[in-house]
């Protein structure tokens, strides 16, 4: 599944995407896009894949789309067959967590893919960006609705409207990312928590993602819906696993449920 620009390992039940272009700034091209839509979707359909994580090699994680092929006349923006549009569905749509790991400069995509990323961990040399009034376009990948829920409403209104850099301990206060590690160590830790959430009881995970990314309802609504799963997982067998190994003293072992 691997390409030469876009590297797919799977490190037990993780699997790492990295972005492999570092003499480009990890620029991403159409071909990008496509691999790593591909290694998103097969990951959905992987029973042994429970955890997927975003990187870029080197020190940067993008700086965005490439512009030569960006640019180009023939390039369709919004059609669903082409590679970009596959992978911003990709990421909309995953089932199971999704991570990223901010290695370095994150402009346009960068950033703007990190805000369908349930978890994301960057390093103190990070730097983030959503120039697109700089380049006379509008936002994308709904970063216009996501971006004010993620880091509030004048936040995203200044991010969005100046295009200006924000630094790694910037992204952590505004709640873009979740953490902030040195450079040398992020993906150590970034793998560390990964591993972590992929040892969680897989079903639950996937369920606690879809209430967390469902649509707004009202209090009531909400739980009620989640009585209603809360009693059906009590009856799981991961459940019983876990209340198992907590009266057998030992790690619970989810891998047979």
């Amino acid at each position: 599944m691997s390409t030469e620009t876009i590297l797919v390992s799977d490190n037990g039940s993780v699997r790492l995407i990295t972005m492999n272009r570092a003499d480009k700034k990890n620029a991403i091209t159409e071909d990008m896009y496509a691999a790593m839509a591909d290694a998103i979707y097969d990951a959905q359909d992987d029973a042994t894949i429970r955890v997927v994580m975003i990187t870029g090699s080197a020190d940067v994680f993008t700086a965005g789309n490439d512009m030569g092929a960006f640019l180009n006349p023939k390039a369709r923006m919004g059609e669903a067959d082409q590679p970009v549009e596959r992978f911003l569905q990709a990421i909309l749509t995953a089932k199971k967590p999704l991570l990223a790991a901010v290695n370095g400069l994150a402009i346009g995509i960068g950033t703007t893919m990190l805000l369908h990323c349930d978890l994301v961990y960057a390093a103190d040399t990070a730097r983030f960006s959503v120039p697109f009034i700089n380049l006379g376009l509008m936002p994308e990948a709904a970063s216009s609705l996501l971006l004010p829920r993620a880091v509030g409403t004048k936040k995203a209104t200044e991010m969005l409207m100046f295009g200006d850099f924000q630094n790694a301990k910037a992204a952590l206060d505004m709640g873009l990312v979740n953490e902030v590690f040195p450079a040398d160590r992020l993906m150590e830790k970034a793998m560390e928590r990964a591993q972590k959430l992929a040892a969680k009881p897989p079903a639950a995970l996937l369920l606690i993602k879809a209430l967390l990314k469902s649509e707004a309802e009202t209090t009531a609504a909400r739980m009620a819906r989640e009585s209603a799963l809360f009693g059906e997982r009590l009856q799981s067998a991961e459940c019983k696993e876990a209340a198992t190994a907590f009266f057998e003293k030992r790690d619970p072992d989810f891998s047979n449920c």
